[in-house]
């Protein structure tokens, strides 16, 4: 019986470990490949591929055939670098726009009456019910200057000229807090659900004021929720096409909308392979030195 557990343990272990191993380091190997090879007018459009007929004769001639000229090159164009820095900066304002709007809903949800928090936090899902596609359409009819948002505006007086806020930067970071709303409000409001508020009574009966009880007793309990929301909602952000391909227009850079027209229009796989390796390092590397420093202080704690 203990060989049979043990082995039902290892078997559980392993599925989700051997999930990672098709559908993500597979797909990145192959991605890295690419990045390290030579555009060519050919199908597939780089060279060298790798043909296993030839045997490991020709996967080391291969490997020898392999340069990094590609990310020299990433390196050299202001494009690519400022596509970076633009995609970084704007997923880092619509992380904190999100987490502005996102905390006191989830505050809300969470001290609402317990019949009441189902309805709430199925009002907060419900967008998921529509294509994301369609959503983001349907901004483009809200800020356009005849759209609704304008024509509400004049109405009631506020302008006398409509607003110009699609195909700015506006444009992208309203449809990105909208789009990923939901993904800041359900970790923070599951860190604040578990929370136990008896905790706030007992501080106030001993003369702590309801402010400070708050930075000092339930900010700190919903750290973990408002790491993982800002994760969350950063990561993705960050790659974004659709958002600014449709709201920002071709004003807006991002390292999503440099990918796709590397890959698509110029046809320069390696490229555009690199582009998408060196993101996913930028993003990857920093949360692994902050789970190193997450786990040292929980065990500084202990």
């Amino acid at each position: 019986m203990k060989l049979i557990s043990a082995i039902t343990r290892r078997l559980v272990i392993a599925v989700p470990y051997a999930w990672l191993l098709i559908f993500f380091l597979v797909p990145f190997g192959i991605v890295l490949k690419i990045s390290l090879s030579t555009p060519m007018m050919a199908m597939p459009p780089y060279a060298p591929t790798i043909d296993m007929a030839d045997g490991i004769a020709g996967i080391i001639d291969a490997f020898r055939q392999f340069s990094f000229d590609n990310y020299l090159w990433l390196t050299e164009d202001s494009l690519y670098i400022n596509a970076y820095i633009s995609s970084i900066t704007i997923a880092f304002i619509s992380t904190v726009l999100t987490l502005l709007i996102g905390f006191p809903l989830a505050y809300g949800m969470a001290r609402a009456p317990s019949s009441l928090r189902p309805t709430l936090l199925m009002l907060v899902i419900l967008p998921f019910w529509t294509s994301f596609l369609i959503r983001v359409y349907a901004w483009i009819g809200i800020l356009k200057p005849e759209g609704l948002l304008n024509q509400l505006l004049l109405a009631i007086g506020v302008i006398d000229e409509p607003l110009i806020i699609l195909n700015t930067d506006t444009a992208v970071y309203i449809g990105i807090v909208y789009s990923y709303l939901p993904f800041m409000v359900l970790p923070i409001y599951s860190a604040l659900e578990k929370m136990d508020y008896t905790l706030i009574e007992a501080a106030q009966d001993l003369g702590c004021p309801q402010i400070t009880a708050f930075w000092k007793i339930t900010f700190p309990l919903a750290i973990p929720g408002i790491v993982a929301g800002c994760l969350l909602v950063f990561i993705p952000a960050v790659g974004e096409f659709v958002i600014p391909d449709l709201l920002g227009g071709s004003r807006t850079l991002m390292i999503g909308k440099t990918l796709w027209s590397e890959f698509f229009n110029n046809r320069d796989w390696p490229v555009s392979s690199a582009v998408a390796v060196l993101l996913l390092l930028i993003l990857v590397i920093p949360i692994m030195f902050f789970q190193q420093a997450q786990a040292k202080s929980q065990e500084s704690g202990r």
